[in-house]
């Protein structure tokens, strides 16, 4: 199932160099003190270094450890609730504004690889979605066809009897091609993005975890690893990986493990046969896969959720490989070169969330689609900490969601799972 040089790392960190860190000691104080390395930060950091404020980034791991480096490089609108279930909670014209929102992450991220020059395999590839069910292709060609005016997502639906034009496999019962959605490498993304922070005057320092924070005369005292620094503004940026020292933010946010796998590379022609398009997958699933031909079409990079619980790369490995098997009997000679995973960061409301709390500024909970928002937050953040009035967005006044009795260790997540896998076989 293994190959010889199995790596039980990310398949993206092998085109990659490693992020080089700062070791030197920290400042006594900074106008900006950024908590986490990853997209948001690095977004939020960009911005105000370039506005010309003393930047400093802490990252408990290396820059671009966690999510950053570990997903599966799919780019989307980013927004999960549908427009019904946004209107019935936020109203109509909120609704729309946060579909908006959506929608310029999109175009603005791929506005931002260019301008910059990052080269990270960024491609406008397109997304199939796979219904899982007939109710669920049925339901899919609907919400394509009653569109709000105005809002009409850039898709169309896909029959099963077309489908071997998108995916070579009769698993699924048709979907929805939205031609607009992206594909990137997500941890050579992260190191352009990391040198243009860098070059902007922003400092980054890996390996030294926040620890706590206090409030003295108006600003911040940050206590860290390596000692303590003073600053006039935080941004917490840790989403998945959300710590102790922020405890409102920690129990806001539920840390969920995706786990992927890369092939061995594969024969051209069985690519071909089984992804004849370079289209980033999804399926309609409530515990979704997701996969999508390497860069370069050599290799098949497969995640989701695989156990109701967490648990170790070898059994998430032969799960993912034996769900990639039964869509695509064709692969199953096909050996494992990876096996990773990560945490994203989910919400109760299924939403992302921007604010200001106790002058604390942070984007989080993107909900497992944070390519694309992370980065666009991060900037729309990095922005307000500067005071423009183009920081806003139409997450800022969204309530963030807790329960009772959550601290940040997601205790209910096994059963739900158990309950949505449930769903998924009955097809509902």
């Amino acid at each position: 199932m293994f190959t010889p040089d199995f790596k039980p790392t990310p398949y993206w960190w092998e085109n990659r160099d490693p992020p080089t860190g700062d070791d030197g000691p920290l400042p006594e104080k900074t106008d900006v003190l950024v908590i986490g390395a990853g997209y948001t930060g690095l977004h939020a950091a960009l911005q105000t270094a370039r506005g010309g404020r003393d930047t400093l980034v802490l990252d408990a791991e290396t820059a671009g450890w966690g999510c950053s480096s570990r997903n599966g490089g799919q780019i989307s609108t980013s927004v999960k609730p549908s427009y019904a279930d946004l209107e019935k909670r936020h109203g109509r014209e909120t609704a729309l504004s946060i579909l908006k929102e959506g929608e310029a992450s999109l175009r603005w991220i791929g506005d931002f690889v260019r301008e910059e020059g990052i080269v990270c395999d960024f491609k406008i590839a397109g997304r199939f979605h796979a219904a899982h069910s007939p109710a669920h292709y049925d339901k899919l060609a609907r919400q394509l066809k009653a569109q709000i005016p105005g809002q009409e997502a850039d898709g169309y639906p896909v029959p099963r009897s077309e489908q071997l034009r998108e995916l070579g496999t009769d698993a699924y019962f048709g979907g929805a091609v939205f031609p607009n959605h992206a594909s990137i490498d997500p941890a050579r993304y992260h190191g352009g993005l990391l040198e243009a922070a860098v070059d902007a005057g922003a400092r980054v320092v890996s390996r030294c975890r926040v620890t706590g924070l206090d409030r003295p005369d108006g600003g911040f005292a940050v206590e860290t690893q390596k000692g303590r620094v003073l600053a006039r503004r935080v941004v917490v940026a840790t989403n998945g990986y959300t710590g102790q020292a922020t405890p409102w933010h920690r129990r806001r946010v539920i840390p969920i493990g995706s786990y992927m796998i890369a092939t061995e590379p594969i024969d051209p022609a069985v690519m071909d046969a089984v992804m004849p398009t370079d289209r980033i997958i999804s399926d309609t699933r409530k515990v979704v896969y997701y996969y999508r031909p390497s860069p370069d079409r050599t290799r098949i990079l497969f995640g989701g959720r695989v156990c109701h619980g967490e648990t170790d790369l070898s059994t998430s490995a032969s799960r993912l490989r034996a769900e990639m098997v039964r869509l695509f009997p064709a692969l199953s000679g096909t050996r494992i070169s990876h096996s990773w995973m990560g945490f994203v960061g989910y919400t109760f409301d299924s939403l992302m969330h921007v604010g200001n709390r106790d002058g604390l500024h942070y984007a989080m909970g993107y909900c497992g689609a944070g390519v694309g928002m992370a980065s666009y937050l991060g900037m729309r953040v990095g922005q307000q900490v500067l005071g423009l009035k183009e920081g806003r967005t139409a997450f800022d006044a969204l309530p963030f969601q807790t329960r009772p009795l959550y601290g940040g260790a997601p205790w209910f997540v096994p059963p739900m799972v158990l309950v949505y896998r449930l769903r998924d076989r009955l097809g509902i």
